[in-house]
Formats: C-alpha cells, structure tokens, sequence
C-alpha cells in the first residue's frame, strides 16, 4: 500500500510502498477512503508534536472495514469507520470517570510496536492511526461504525477536526444559548466551532482571523461579526461588540501565547477561556496574578474537544445528513497523497481550511 511518510523532522514526507504486518487479537484493518491534512500532522513534521520515526502521518480519517482480528466484536468487514486517535481503554481512571478524552492508554498504539514495514525499515502510525495512507491498523476501541449514507470523504473530518471543533463548545465551553462566543483562529477546526457555537444557539459569534478567505469562511460557517487582527484590536473589538464587557467564551484555536493572552483580554470578567490550539512547550503564556483573582475567569484546555468518540459522533453524524453540520464548508482543496507537502504550505500561508486527500 502507499503511504505518506515521514523519515526527519522538518523534512518533507515521501510517498511509499509498505507493507502493513499481520493483524492482531482485537485490531482491525481499515482501507482508506479519505483523510484531512490536519495542523497536527505539520507539527509532527517539525517536531512540536512527539512521533516515533519514520512514521506515516495522518489522524483524521474515514473508510471501510477490510478485515478483522479476532475478538472484535464491535464491526465486521464492509462497514464503514471513521478513526479516532483516542482509543480509549475504558478502564483507567479517567475513563472510569467519563473522561475518555484523558485517557491514560489512549496513545499507546502510536508508540508500541510498528505496525509496518518499509524500505528503510519498521514504520509507526503517527497519533496511533497513519490515515494518509491507502490502509491502516488499529485497536478497535479506535474504529467507529457509521452510517452508509454519509459520504465517507465527508465523514474523514469528523475523526478530529469537527471533534475537537464542536466539542471545545459543546462538552468543554458548555455554551449555553444566548451566550456570546469569540473564536480566533478560522481553520479547520475554528470553522468548526464556530458551527458548535451556532448549533449551540449563540447570540453573537465573533471570528477573528489575519486571512480574509478565513474569515469569509466563519461568516459562512455562521459568524455574525469578524475581526482582522492585523488591522484591529481584538479585545477591543470584542468589547465593542459586547456591550462594553467583552464575550461569554473565548475559545482559542491557534496555539500562541499571544493570541491566548489576547483571547483572555477579549473574554469578561467571569467568562471562560478556552485553549484548543496546539502550542509549543516552550512558549509561556503570561497573564497578571491579580487578574486570575480578580476578574474570576476561567481557562480551560481542551484535548479533543473533551468528546468521547463512541458517545458524540453518532449525533454528529445525524447532524450533518440533516443539513445542520456543514462539513463541506470546512473543505478547501481535494488533493492526492503527493501533494501532503504542499498542504501543509497552504496551511501555513492561510490558504485553506482543510486539505483532504481522497483515494480512488
């Protein structure tokens, strides 16, 4: 099978033939119908993220069960899966507390043994699934049947970016109807909260985002207002567009201290700070001791949307055959698994929302 893989951090992944091993108790083998190419991946690539290499890059995914292990019992060959990163073991303590999300042995098949051999040698899944490849291998408890009728290229970014997307609304913000959101940071999965935030019967959703094409997308996505953060001050535009007080939520999607602290400044006194983006650990976020006391704002990190994949995708599913979830609108470019390199420059320059590679 091919696949998008990648031998050095910072250098371009390259496409291979590998062969994947054979399947174990309770693992299931997924022909690919289509992945996104997720702000993750590229920092995989350039080692924000932590990967064993080489590695097949790709998390967000959707396609066919082509054969399974034995004990599974949950899906059968034929049936159609989006794939999650999590696999939640169900048994540790945050999962026994319903927090699959946390859970401790979530990652672990992305760090265990490799789960494919190439011509440099044993390859690992990046995130545990590899999905910018033809096939993949995965724990079960990472499989989740769906229904035939969703077009599997659609169903791909439900496995990440509408999760996570969404769930920052829905299970991490708790935004309640009525409420004010800010969003900043229009890709993939700011589009995505932003729809969370309409869904979840926001009265003011405010986008901020450097990109014009960006934030066409959010007032497409159901913003009401949006900010040029080149051009305006978003905290002060947020107040403005807020009574004088600044917004109830303030869910950040870019990974900067900088745009963390300002999505802080833009939240009033009270509200919720939301961090879904990805950061580096080496980039502190400084926020005045006092102001934590006194102004009595929350911040909350959200890892995957705070969802539990066998619990919220179904009703996402429902969503988006009914009409109510747009995850077209999330789509920018339909690419092959070549051109991955070339996504994740339109990605930096802000051209796309998502790139999703499709297999024929």
């Amino acid at each position: 099978m091919k696949a998008s893989v990648l031998h050095e951090l910072g250098a371009p992944p390259v496409v291979e033939e590998l062969d994947l091993r054979s399947l174990r108790p309770h693992e299931v083998r997924v022909r690919l119908a289509a992945s996104g190419v997720c702000h993750t991946d590229l920092s995989i690539r350039d080692g924000s993220m932590p990967a064993l290499l080489p590695t097949t890059l790709g998390h967000e995914g959707a396609g066919v069960v082509a054969e399974i292990g034995s004990g599974v019992t949950r899906t059968k060959p034929g049936d159609h899966v989006v794939l999650s990163w999590v696999a939640p073991c169900r048994a540790c303590l945050h999962c026994l507390r319903g927090a699959a999300h946390l859970c401790v042995h979530g990652l672990d098949h992305g760090f265990g043994d490799p789960y494919a051999d190439g011509p440099a040698g044993p390859v690992w899944p990046a995130m545990g699934c590899g999905t910018l490849a033809e096939e993949t291998l995965l724990p079960e408890t990472a499989v989740i049947p769906i229904s035939a009728e969703l077009p599997l290229e659609q169903a791909a970014l439900l496995g990440c970016g509408v999760l996570t997307g969404v769930g920052a609304v829905v299970r991490t913000a708790h935004v309640r109807p009525g409420e004010t959101v800010l969003v900043v940071g229009c890709g993939g999965v700011g589009l995505a909260a932003v729809q969370g935030a309409r869904l979840s019967g926001a009265a003011r959703i405010l986008a901020a985002d450097p990109s014009p094409s960006a934030r066409e997308r959010a007032l497409a996505s159901g913003a009401t207002h949006v900010i040029d953060p080149a051009a305006d001050d978003v905290p002060a535009a947020a107040r403005e567009l807020t009574d004088g007080h600044g917004v109830d939520h303030g869910i950040e999607v870019v990974g900067l201290s900088t745009t963390i602290r300002s999505t802080y400044d833009a939240t009033r006194r009270g509200g919720i700070v939301t961090v879904v983006g990805a950061g580096r650990f080496d980039d502190d976020v400084s926020i005045p001791a006092l102001s934590l006391m006194a102004d009595a704002k929350q911040i909350r990190g959200s890892v995957f949307g705070s969802t539990d994949p066998d619990r919220d995708l179904p009703p996402l599913v429902d969503l988006v055959l009914r009409g109510a979830l747009d995850v077209n609108a999330l789509v920018t470019r339909r690419i092959g698994l070549a051109d991955v390199d070339g996504a994740f420059a339109a990605m930096t320059a802000a051209e796309v929302a998502r790139s999703v590679v499709v297999f024929g």
